[in-house]
């Protein structure tokens, strides 16, 4: 970054800060969804339109929440988290959990389905 210390103060250019347009906005979630075949997971959609997607061995989950997961009184209320993806562990290695904001693109949460869903193999 350009600076120019004779000067009091902070100056620099827009060319020196790089600025950068960068993708915003939840985007369309069929982009997520899309990548889970009917022979290989089980879809399912609740009276709030919250969408679960599990595989048939039940050991992923995809929660899609465009309002915000709800939570209960003796839960978190998370309204802030549009999705859930979580993979359980075996009993010699922990399974993890991931969320993202309801403003999260799908363009982003698309990408990382689609590098578990790579590293996934049948047994």
């Amino acid at each position: 970054m350009a600076l120019n210390a004779a000067q009091p103060g902070f100056a620099t250019t827009v060319a020196a800060l790089r600025l950068r347009s960068w993708k915003l906005g939840a985007g369309q979630p069929m982009d997520v969804i899309d990548k889970f075949t009917d022979a290989d997971f089980s879809h399912i959609v609740d009276d709030r339109a919250d969408v679960h997607v599990s595989s048939r061995d039940g050991r992923f989950y995809l929660g899609y929440f465009p309002n915000g997961r709800p939570g209960g009184a003796d839960e978190d209320w998370v309204t802030g988290e549009g999705w859930v993806i979580a993979v359980t562990g075996t009993a010699d290695v922990p399974g993890y959990r991931m969320a993202f904001g309801t403003d999260t693109p799908a363009e982003i949460v698309a990408a990382v389905v689609a590098r578990i869903l790579a590293t996934s193999q049948p047994l």
